[in-house]
């Protein structure tokens, strides 16, 4: 009796020392996990539950966590009954205690043994991503006490760190994530979607977990009352929908409406709002989804947000907005909701990001002309130029870009024909005072000295606004800022731009020397520097828009320099180059080249030897393609084939290849430039008999140049009357060769 009774007295201590040292991990367990609970109770019952399948990973440890991680780690083998192998690639030295079940016991041993094959045959990775595999399979193996203490464990990690995103993808730990978030607990759901939330940062994650149609499990989540689990779900769309194919999927889902209804947030906590807003400046994007977020009443809503005061909020609304600016819809309902004046407000922000993103928004919305009127009204460019100058902002290159584009596509509005230009004074404490007026306020010359300062040592996005400025800056008021331009040292600058491979870059560039090629004064440094020689060499680009622009830039060089026709010959085959540029299918290169070889052909020799090239069949060949509404390429045709017409036999060869029927019928539709570049080509191509013909002919054109004779137009009409003159004089001569 007394052994007995010794032995259960012995055998009811160890149990309650079992029980002791229970509660003793339950109470690591709040502290560890249940930082944000208010209820203790509550958080143990949730512990207690059923078990659920969990999975994750995350990398790069810390000294000052290590401590909490391993105890993390011990507690959750603890619960599971079984512990895995150590850090150094040993053989798990753990049995399986508790397990749930045979197979359950079996698995997991199986499962462990996998690892540890693993480790042994990569030794070379380093210690976390072991580590964070060994979490992962506790997430597969463990109850639900054991997930939430392997998720937080996990999050200890940095799961930016590509390691630890290779352990938790090696060990299949993505599928395991969104099977939790199939689930109904709410607190596993908010641990599995922070971590997704950060994993999906690198792309490669995000391809795998929209492969996994993961995409579809987080759409679903933003269903769910709870605020927390709609805010994680919002926040980690914003991440993967930076691929193309899963912002295609939400426009095909619902996602973009209940993002939107997420904007929709109280004035005391503006978080939803948010996150809602992060995960549709994604989605916009796409061209696509910019006119669904529009269809589905986003524009209140985000205006309603650009009045609060918390940056965060509106920093992604800008975004969306600027995105969203590239479509004509778009813009005119920014403009009707009166952001304009919002973007123009948060220029004035300390915070330089929301200072970026309001000018990159004015650098779209600026496409249009009312709205770049609002914005110079508003005082848009006070600040732009602040910012500018001013040494410190200046380090700042994207908000250096922002601001530069502002500010070109505002400068025909601030560059008026007349000269000065009304800046108020933005003097800064430690900025350059060259350029000021006496009563403080920056003069034109001030604000393009302070442009070309930017034409070098800049990144290319910074050069292609400055050069778009400069040319917007020449073409508003040519002969009053050329020599300012020319007096600021910018065009050697801008030469040195030509020999760059940004293609939006040379096509600005070329624009702006072209524009101030139409200056002597300009055009004589340029030929001094021989640029005409680098624009020309343009014409070899292979981007189609670089060739529009370098032969528009070449015209003003043609049309005022007294030995342009030697000019244009010394570039060894430059001329057959300019001729064959007229078989290019883009309607825009096609014009361009047909004005430069008008302008060429004025110079007889020039014109020969174009001819010789065989320029009027390749001008007759585009008479006929021009759409209904393309007057500018029309224009350019007709000019080309008024000035190549005046050549030898090319007027007979002009209608040998029917191309003036077609010219004639430039007449009938078109604007009143068309109709003088028309009647002028109709004028050199009815020197030859046939071709008067052809023109009395054509049905309709007789009583048409009998009514344009009467027009206000002089060239029109001179025009009009070669052509009737010739046609009479044919007349004439058939009817006395039927007299005689």
């Amino acid at each position: 009796m007394t052994t007995a009774s010794t032995r259960k007295v012995s055998q009811t201590a160890s149990e309650q020392m079992e029980d002791r040292s229970e509660e003793e991990e339950l109470k690591q367990l709040r502290e560890l996990t249940t930082e944000d609970e208010e209820e203790e109770e509550e958080f143990v019952d949730d512990l207690r539950g059923n078990r659920q399948r969990r999975k994750f990973a995350r990398g790069s440890t810390s000294a000052s966590l290590f401590s909490r991680k391993n105890t993390l780690l011990s507690i959750t083998q603890s619960l599971l009954g079984f512990e895995l192998d150590d850090d150094d690639g040993h053989h798990s030295r753990g049995q399986v205690v508790v397990p749930s079940s045979d197979e359950d016991s079996s698995a997991s041993s199986q499962a462990v043994g996998d690892w540890n094959e693993q480790q042994i045959a990569s030794p070379e990775l380093p210690q976390e991503y072991w580590q964070v595999q060994r979490l992962v399979k506790y997430i597969k193996a463990g109850n639900q006490t054991a997930t939430i203490i392997a998720l937080s464990a996990l999050r200890d990690y940095d799961l930016h760190d590509e390691i630890i995103q290779r352990a938790i993808k090696d060990s299949g730990g993505m599928e395991v994530l969104l099977n939790i978030l199939e689930t109904d607990e709410s607190r596993c759901k908010i641990s599995a979607l922070k971590v997704i939330r950060d994993v999906t940062y690198n792309s490669e994650i995000s391809r795998a977990l929209f492969n996994m149609r993961g995409l579809e499990t987080l759409v679903e989540c933003l269903k769910e009352p709870i605020t927390d689990i709609r805010l994680l779900t919002a926040e980690a769309i914003s991440n993967i929908c930076k691929l193309r194919k899963a912002r295609r999927a939400m426009r095909m889902s619902d996602g973009i409406n209940r993002l939107v209804d997420m904007l929709e947030a109280s004035d005391k906590d503006w978080q939803l709002a948010r996150c809602g807003a992060l995960a549709l400046w994604s989605l916009a994007r796409s061209t696509k989804n910019k006119e669904a977020i529009r269809k589905a009443g986003a524009i209140p809503l985000l205006s309603k947000l650009m009045m609060t005061d918390e940056v965060d909020v509106v920093i992604p609304v800008v975004g969306i907005l600027q995105e969203c600016a590239s479509q004509p819809t778009f813009r005119e309902a920014i403009r009707t909701q009166g952001l304009l004046h919002q973007f123009v407000f948060g220029l004035n922000s300390d915070s330089a990001e929301l200072v970026q993103f309001c000018a990159k928004a004015i650098y779209m919305c600026a496409e249009d002309e009312e709205s770049r009127e609002i914005v110079y009204h508003l005082g848009a460019v006070e600040p732009l130029l602040r910012i500018i100058q001013n040494v410190e902002l200046r380090k700042n290159k994207p908000l250096l870009a922002a601001a530069t584009g502002a500010i070109w596509k505002c400068s025909s509005a601030i560059f008026r024909k007349g000269g000065e230009s009304s800046i108020s004074s933005i003097i800064a404490e430690g900025s350059p005072t060259t350029g000021y007026n006496s009563s403080g306020e920056m003069s034109t010359e001030g604000i393009i000295h302070l442009l070309v300062s930017l034409l070098s040592d800049q990144p290319e996005e910074v050069l292609v606004n400055v050069a778009g400025a400069l040319y917007q800056i020449a073409k508003a008021d040519l002969e009053y800022n050329a020599p300012v331009i020319k007096k600021a040292d910018a065009i050697r600058p801008l030469m040195a731009l030509l020999t760059r491979s940004n293609t939006e870059l040379l096509v600005n560039t070329t624009k702006a020397m072209g524009e101030l090629a139409r200056d002597k004064d300009c055009r004589i440094e340029m030929e001094n520097l021989d640029g005409f020689r680098l624009v020309w060499s343009l014409l070899k680009h292979d981007s189609s828009l670089v060739l529009a622009s370098a032969a528009e830039a070449i015209c003003p060089y043609v049309e005022n320099s007294l030995d342009s026709g030697q000019m244009v010959r010394n570039y060894v085959g430059g001329l057959e180059t300019i001729v064959e540029l007229l078989a290019s299918p883009d309607p825009s290169v096609q014009a361009a080249v047909a004005y430069a070889v008008g302008c060429i052909a004025r110079n007889v020799d020039n014109l020969s030897i174009m001819s010789d090239h065989d320029v009027v069949e390749y001008l007759a060949r585009l008479a006929p393609t021009p759409k209904a509404g393309d007057n500018v390429l029309k224009q350019c045709l007709a000019n080309a084939i008024a000035h190549c017409s005046s050549w030898g036999e090319n007027s007979r060869e002009f209608g040998r290849r029917h191309a003036v029927g077609y010219v004639c019928g430039y007449l009938t539709f078109g604007n009143g430039d068309v109709h003088r570049a028309a009647a002028k080509a109709l004028c050199a191509l009815s020197s030859d008999p046939r071709n008067c013909v052809t023109i009395h002919k054509c049905e309709g054109v007789v009583p048409l140049l009998i009514n344009l004779s009467g027009s206000d137009d002089e060239d029109l009409r001179n025009s009009v009357a070669g052509i009737m003159s010739n046609i009479r004089k044919l007349a004439l001569c058939a009817e006395n060769v039927r007299l005689i």
